[in-house]
């Protein structure tokens, strides 16, 4: 007796939607990509409840006649691929088949299609065809999704919130409106329109609408080719980045993609412009015969293979290279005039240089940070057997003598010679304040004189607006402004003058940064870390005997006196003993 049968075309839908229907979002991008190779020039998207309980995505393309409508919910029905040959020379979106079937599977489905004449409208419910009546006239197509998933109900445990679903929606949307300057894309979310864009072809106008104009004015225009590749889009000048790759947005031949390969060539292009742990805003369209690449790896077509990988990278490395050089990165301060010709890094004195090197290299100092530290400096048995004595006494009384490179205080006592980062022992001071007041909040708030107004993109916005009551807790006053802005009117008391601005953008980008893994405890440890950090006293800053004082008193009361947030040492002995060998003074 035979056990193999052939699978029921049902159940074979049900099985491809798994991989091809992993939220709302996937349903959102199979609709939308379908309209846009219907030569659509408006799309319009409606959810209701972040789409878990409707999608309907209207477009004026070409629409369909009756037969390819019903012909539309088979598996593997399609029509932009004829032949084998075809599979080489992609030029469409869509091209498998299997979406229509896969979404009708697991949703209950009705289209209504038109070329112009007679309109067809076809109603499906788990994938069986329950209703084909004659529409209207209406040039185009609309369809709506209602109740995914409510035949696989294991498969809505797996769903997430509504602000992240709508995120995702919003973020795929963000990336399609800049594939496709050239169409009007609007989305709607329970009668609220979050994003529209006007469809005027101009791209550097896409990315004010997403981004805000601050970021579309530091934008850089790059473009360049070779024999198999071309290349044309924006990337944002150095001192614009973000705390993730979310905002390097990357098309082939227009369509979006997401590739490990390209995200390192870009972001290692940035390397002596930015810290390694942030991220540069881009939106790149690469366009290349469709011959040379490969679509057809990952059911969701998100990631594709190029043949000449090399060719790509060596050109993609030099635009942006060579893009980022011509420019003026000085970033312009809001309080600063500047009356004079741009003044560019080489018209610098050497000692100013030295001040933005430094500046810039203790930007990177953060909680991604890998710290190297010299092996020589603490393999002395002698210095280990210390720094074991320090930790059971914590760290005895010393006596500043000066300071290097305004970063080290040079101290002594009895027991040796002692160099303390200012920066680090600071750090590991506001660290334990900061702790304190987040575990134990008085709920003391000073009011600014002057809010702070922060923007979003729209993604960013929709989770950053579901947080609030995490900000608020932090002693913020955090209120809508209009758009995808924020307005901040009042910070903790404990944040210090001068630091507010810098600090919320930085614990506003950890929360969007984390929002998929979200754990308060883990929240409020990375933002005490984050905080201490930008709170702390900046390498080459010359302070006094009196503040070196102030500050070893500080770090002897904290808990842990020896480390950073991030791990580095705040202190370091050499003994008595030791400076005697090594001025061969000791044994003679």
């Amino acid at each position: 007796m035979t056990v193999i049968k052939q699978m029921d075309e049902i159940l074979a839908n049900k099985i491809a939607a798994g991989e091809v229907v992993e939220r709302c979002a996937s349903v959102v991008k199979e609709l939308v990509e379908n309209a846009i190779d219907a030569k659509a020039t408006e799309i319009i998207v409606e959810v209701s409840n972040a789409g878990t309980s409707e999608i309907k995505v209207t477009d004026n393309g070409i629409g369909m006649v009756k037969d390819d409508a019903l012909m539309a919910f088979n598996r593997h029905a399609t029509s932009k691929l004829i032949d084998e040959e075809d599979l080489y020379h992609i030029n469409t979106l869509g091209f498998r088949g299997e979406a229509l079937a896969s979404i009708a599977s697991v949703a209950k489905v009705n289209l209504k299609t038109s070329q112009g004449d007679v309109g067809t409208i076809v109603q499906i419910e788990g994938g069986k065809v329950i209703d084909v009546s004659n529409g209207d006239a209406r040039r185009g197509t609309i369809i709506t999704v209602k109740d995914l998933f409510y035949n696989t109900p294991a498969r809505l445990k797996y769903m997430k919130s509504m602000y992240t679903e709508l995120a995702s929606i919003t973020e795929y949307l963000d990336k399609i409106a800049l594939s496709y300057p050239g169409i009007r894309i609007t989305l709607i979310n329970d009668g609220n329109t979050i994003l529209k864009t006007d469809g005027s072809g101009d791209l550097l106008k896409t990315i004010k609408e997403i981004y805000g104009i601050e970021v579309a004015k530091k934008m850089i225009h790059i473009n360049g080719s070779n024999d198999d590749y071309e290349i044309d889009g924006y990337i944002s000048m150095p001192e614009i980045h973000r705390s993730n790759k979310n905002n390097m947005s990357t098309l082939v031949n227009g369509r979006v993609i997401r590739n490990a390969s390209i995200n390192r060539i870009i972001n290692d292009s940035y390397s002596n412009y930015k810290p390694d742990t942030r991220f540069p805003i881009t939106v790149i369209n690469i366009n290349v015969d469709p011959s040379l690449v490969d679509v057809n790896i990952h059911p969701t077509k998100m990631d594709v293979k190029f043949s000449k990988m090399e060719e790509l990278e060596e050109l993609l490395s030099k635009i942006i290279i060579d893009s980022i050089k011509n420019k003026t990165l000085i970033p312009e301060r809001e309080v600063v005039k500047v009356k004079t010709q741009p003044i560019y890094p080489s018209l610098y004195t050497k000692k100013e240089q030295q001040s933005l090197d430094l500046e810039r290299e203790e930007s990177i100092v953060s909680e991604d940070t890998e710290y190297v530290i010299n092996d020589d400096l603490v393999v002395d048995e002698e210095i280990t057997e210390i720094e074991d004595k320090l930790e059971e006494e914590k760290i005895p009384e010393l006596y500043p003598i000066g300071l290097v490179w305004g970063t080290f205080i040079i101290c002594q006592n009895e027991l040796g010679m002692y160099l303390i980062d200012e920066h680090a022992a600071k750090e590991r001071v506001n660290y334990e304040i900061f702790k304190e007041k987040i575990n134990h909040p008085d709920h003391k708030m000073t009011s600014l004189l002057i809010p702070i107004t922060i923007e979003y993109t729209n993604n960013e916005f929709i989770i950053l607006k579901e947080h609030f009551d995490i900000i608020r807790n932090l002693g913020y006053e955090i209120e809508e402004f209009g758009g995808n802005t924020v307005i901040i009117k009042a910070t903790p008391a404990w944040i210090k003058t001068g630091d507010e601005e810098t600090i919320i953008r930085s614990i506003i980008d950890i929360l969007i940064e984390e929002e998929k893994h979200f754990d308060i405890e883990k929240f409020n440890e990375h933002v005490c870390a984050t905080t201490a950090c930008k709170a702390s006293i900046r390498a080459n800053t010359n302070i006094t005997i009196e503040e070196m004082e102030h500050l070893i008193s500080d770090l002897r009361k904290c808990k842990n006196p020896f480390h950073c947030p991030h791990g580095r040492p705040t202190i370091i002995c050499y003994t008595k003993e030791d400076l005697e060998r090594q001025f061969k003074r000791s044994g003679f």
